[in-house]
């Protein structure tokens, strides 16, 4: 068997051990609360989305066309965003489903 003090050696390190994995266990907790963070908000954009009604859907595109050349005419990235954020709402949505579908 072994010796009291070896026992008393080993609970210490135990001890110490269970801290430890406790303490990362927040900071996992954490750093994946803030990496979703922005899920959570595009998710609650993508409620607002759906629920508008398709002639409202439709006349986002223009609108955000003509927000485009009067506000940013020289920046390109809001017109490189605007043409590929079909393509990009398209292939969250099929994401979202494909999460539902797991669950």
């Amino acid at each position: 068997m072994y010796p009291a003090q070896e026992l008393t050696r080993l609970a210490g390190r135990k001890a110490a051990l269970h801290r430890v994995i406790t303490r990362r266990r927040v900071q996992c907790a954490e750093a994946a609360a803030n990496v979703a963070r922005p899920l959570v908000w595009l998710d609650r954009m993508m409620g607002y989305w759906r629920q508008l009604s398709p002639l409202a859907r439709l006349a986002v595109v223009p609108l955000g066309l003509v927000v485009q050349r009067t506000l940013f005419s020289r920046r390109k990235i809001l017109g490189s965003f605007l043409r590929w954020s079909p393509l990009a709402f398209a292939a969250l949505r099929k994401g979202f489903q494909a999460v539902r579908s797991r669950r």
